[in-house]
């Protein structure tokens, strides 16, 4: 009987995660117009959760005034006085512009990290660590410069 229960229970776990994920976004288009608007790292990191190699984006080192908007949808996501160099090789970020980013769950290289997504359209933008600017937050958003659009302040 307690391996019945435990398994009625492993079961309702597993489908309340799985039904998360199945989220409805504001901008949701089939992979395929994805491919068609994005670049192939675009596309990559975006809407398969790829990561860029470190220290390959030219936002990493960008500290101009702006915003930072999600590549795919153009949704605002960081200020540009929240960006600091963590050293890390990604743009880093010690918060997001409020709702514009969610949190999930990955586990993809074995263990759970937090992963970071645009709010409007699921795009995967990177991981939060709790190794970021302790006079702040103490939260480094580390995010992908390709699924990032830099909009300078006018």
């Amino acid at each position: 009987m307690k391996k019945y229960v435990l398994f009625v229970f492993i079961g309702i776990l597993f489908s309340t995660v799985s039904t998360a994920q199945k989220k409805k976004y504001k901008v949701s288009k089939p992979n395929s117009e994805w491919q068609k608007l994005l670049t192939p790292k675009q596309y990559y990191v975006l809407r398969q959760a790829g990561t860029e190699r470190p220290f390959t984006s030219p936002l990493n080192k960008n500290y101009k005034k702006g915003i930072y908007a999600c590549a795919a949808c153009k949704t605002p996501l960081y200020k540009s006085e929240h960006k600091y160099d963590s050293g890390s090789g990604w743009p880093s970020f010690d918060r997001a512009i409020k709702k514009n980013v969610e949190t999930d769950v990955d586990y993809k290289i074995g263990y759970a990290r937090t992963e970071l997504k645009c709010n409007t359209c699921g795009g995967h933008l990177g991981h939060s660590f709790r190794d970021g600017p302790r006079e702040t937050t103490g939260i480094r958003h580390c995010i992908n410069g390709v699924a990032l659009e830099f909009i300078p302040k006018k």
